[in-house]
């Protein structure tokens, strides 16, 4: 029982007093490290470069299976990263012609896992993403799809919900925010049922998370804890998914098992959220809060 997380491993550079902090970041990549934390079985599929940050990337995805890299001389994807008061990431990327988006269908792998996760800006910076798309659409396998929307990137909505509806129309389970769903301009998760996702789940931040099937919805509160940050928080919400598909199969998260694995994912979130950076828990702390 293995799980794939395909997308970005980009270096996030967050300004301090001193300068800036260069902290490995990318949504999947945070996914596949939550994932082997929580004791996984974990391939990350990814382009890293073969620069210094590209060596920071393979230091902090140690955990992960990296047999699925592509290694390239092109440089890293960077990320700049405020906070707001709130703990809130916003971001502005320097992504064109980096080892990070260099998706292509010869090197991408053949055999299948368990379970797919997939999302944030590799599912929408193209020529890479169509490459994706072709690979997964193939795979015929569980899709988790987390489009992790990036305003800062691109700012057509239309455009954005064009890319986005490709991919639901090949996923699973759809997870995004409520922030993600406002911004998108949808005023619920029925239009992703209409092609073909089986289970939506929305995260709200400190009001916690709903996870909606087509014939009803659960919802659990969200933990109060002191927030350091909210960078990594949703990512984790991702793996805890992907985790549940694999341990429970898909038609078994709904009504008291889907409750289980968001009460799952809503402590996850809060472990992540009292650290700075994407530092999701491993299984024995999850296993004691």
């Amino acid at each position: 029982m293995k799980a794939w997380v395909a997308g970005e491993a980009l270096i996030d550079l967050f300004a301090t007093a001193k300068g800036q902090e260069a902290i490995v970041g990318g949504g999947p990549a945070n996914t596949a490290k939550a994932l082997s934390r929580l004791g996984v079985p974990t391939s990350f599929i990814g382009g890293i470069s073969s620069d210094e940050f590209g060596r920071m990337i393979l230091d902090e995805l140690a955990e992960v299976d990296l047999g699925f890299v592509h290694r390239s001389e092109l440089p890293t994807a960077l990320a700049r990263v405020s906070l707001d008061l709130a703990g809130s990431a916003r971001y502005e990327f320097h992504l064109e012609n980096t080892s990070t988006f260099d998706f292509r269908r010869e090197w991408l792998p053949v055999s299948k896992p368990t379970a797919l996760h997939i999302g944030t800006l590799a599912t929408i910076v193209e020529p890479g993403a169509n490459e994706l798309f072709e690979w997964a659409k193939a795979l015929k396998i569980p899709i988790i799809f987390d489009p992790n929307v990036r305003p800062s990137f691109l700012s057509d909505q239309d455009k954005y919900r064009r890319a986005i509806e490709r991919w639901v129309e090949i996923a699973t389970i759809v997870k995004l925010s409520d922030e993600d769903l406002a911004w998108l301009g949808y005023e619920n998760a029925n239009h992703f049922f209409e092609l073909g996702a089986k289970l939506v789940v929305v995260t709200r931040g400190a009001a916690g998370i709903i996870g909606y099937r087509t014939d009803g919805f659960v919802s659990v509160p969200g933990i109060r804890v002191e927030v350091a940050d909210t960078v990594g928080a949703g990512d984790t919400v991702g793996a805890i998914l992907v985790e549940g598909v694999i341990k429970f199969g898909l038609d078994m998260l709904n009504g008291e098992k889907l409750y289980e694995v968001l009460i799952r994912a809503a402590k996850a979130a809060a472990i992540t959220c009292t650290r700075v950076g994407a530092n999701p828990p491993t299984l024995d702390e999850l296993e004691r809060f």
